[in-house]
């Protein structure tokens, strides 16, 4: 970076604190970047701006919140009627939590088609799927908050879960609960997480892009860097493009926050909790509900459940159903070793591509099936897209990344570029 022809004062905090050409470096002309990148590699830096959104809305409604079972509900009214903009704030914040899980899920699976997880991303695919689990964490608990019917309800079922852990199950449930049911020391602790959390998903995300700039972006066509003209600077080209994916993203936001504002929320939930009254049907978010159909699925007479607990004696279906609930998670942290391709990209893979678009199918259909009630067909249903996807992630992916035949790789990024430019 040239020093020569910076303003004086920069020159000056640059001499004692080289914070430009540190951001020159990481995010500049000095930061090379495979010039092949497409607008799928949009949604990381997406994500990171919903998440400084997330927080800056956050910090203002905690200021007017009131964590106590009395007055939560009447406070969030009053941050809607009352508080200057508070409808906005409030607006923004509860889609806002929506939009961070679509631009993380899209940049998921992206990771998944382009294998941005195999080597030597390894550790940066890994921090990935621990900072969605903090997400997760995050929601479910900001959820509780508004002490609605169903963030009381919610609240209820999904700690119950952890009862079903043998020996401890039940310990853990009173820790969260911070007594006997869901009451005033749990909505304290959860707020209190809920602010803390945010934080721990900037440290997590901070070490992510750390690991980015180890061994730099990968890109569509898979292939490593061989030379200077396989990359360019990150700026102005990407930040261009970056900043052109923000505009038409937040058209997309603010159209839910100003024209369907509670398009993502459910009914129930503008009803004060009660513990007397339960609602006819309780449902988590939408973001949740792949993994609350994978719950369900788990019943006396689901065959998969026969077998893994050899007929029930290892463990009842609750037990099963959280266990795998949680694996449907944890299990992509395994995706560098499960997938044995030589070739990352599905671009290459004809036959994996084809099944990765299955899989997104099969994680569409236990998200319809996670917000139906657990009756008729919509169980059978749910069985086998559950099984199917452990399937696709235990057998399919092995199989197939070790067997297939890709097609032959361009030379090299910059001749793929030119290629696609002819």
């Amino acid at each position: 970076m040239d020093t020569n022809n910076m303003h004086p004062v920069m020159k000056w905090v640059e001499y004692r604190l080289p914070v430009f050409s540190f951001l020159d470096h990481s995010l500049g002309t000095q930061y090379p970047t495979p010039k092949n990148l497409n607008y799928w590699w949009n949604f990381g830096s997406l994500a990171g701006l919903v998440l400084v959104i997330m927080i800056a809305s956050g910090i203002v409604l905690a200021m007017h919140y009131t964590a106590h079972v009395d007055y939560a509900f009447d406070s969030v009214e009053r941050i809607m009627r009352d508080v200057n903009y508070g409808w906005l704030i409030r607006y923004i914040h509860m889609n806002g939590g929506s939009m961070f899980f679509i631009v993380v899920y899209i940049h998921m699976f992206r990771g998944l088609y382009f294998g941005s997880y195999q080597a030597p991303r390894e550790l940066l695919w890994m921090i990935g799927v621990f900072i969605l689990l903090a997400m997760m964490a995050t929601a479910f608990m900001g959820y509780v908050l508004p002490w609605g019917q169903m963030s009381f309800w919610g609240a209820t079922v999904i700690t119950n879960l952890f009862s079903a852990i043998p020996l401890v199950g039940d310990s853990i449930v009173t820790l969260l609960w911070g007594g006997f049911s869901v009451d005033n020391p749990t909505l304290n602790r959860f707020f209190s997480l809920h602010y803390l959390m945010p934080f721990v998903i900037v440290g997590l995300v901070v070490v992510h892009i750390w690991a980015l700039h180890v061994h730099g972006s990968n890109n569509p066509t898979g292939i490593d860097v061989k030379s200077e003209q396989d990359t360019i600077g990150f700026h102005p080209y990407f930040t261009t493009k970056d900043l052109f994916g923000m505009g038409l993203f937040m058209m997309f936001f603010m159209f839910f926050v100003f024209y369907a504002p509670n398009f993502f929320g459910e009914p129930d939930n503008y009803i004060p909790a009660n513990p007397l009254v339960t609602p006819a049907h309780i449902v988590p978010e939408w973001y949740f509900l792949p993994y609350y159909a994978i719950l369900r699925a788990f019943t006396g007479d689901f065959l998969v459940y026969q077998v893994i607990s050899l007929g029930g004696l290892l463990m009842d279906a609750k037990l099963a159903g959280v266990l795998a609930m949680f694996a449907s998670i944890l299990l992509l942290l395994f995706m560098p070793w499960l997938d044995g391709a030589k070739v990352r990209s599905c671009s290459f893979r004809p036959i994996m591509a084809m099944a990765f678009w299955i899989f997104v199918l099969d994680c569409l259909v236990l998200g319809y099936i996670g917000g139906k009630p657990a009756e008729g067909n919509f169980i059978t249903i749910g069985q086998w897209a559950t099984f199917y996807y452990f399937a696709h992630l235990l057998v399919i992916v092995p199989l197939v990344s070790r067997l297939e035949r890709p097609r032959q790789l361009p030379d090299s990024i910059n001749a793929s570029v030119l290629k696609a430019a002819e």
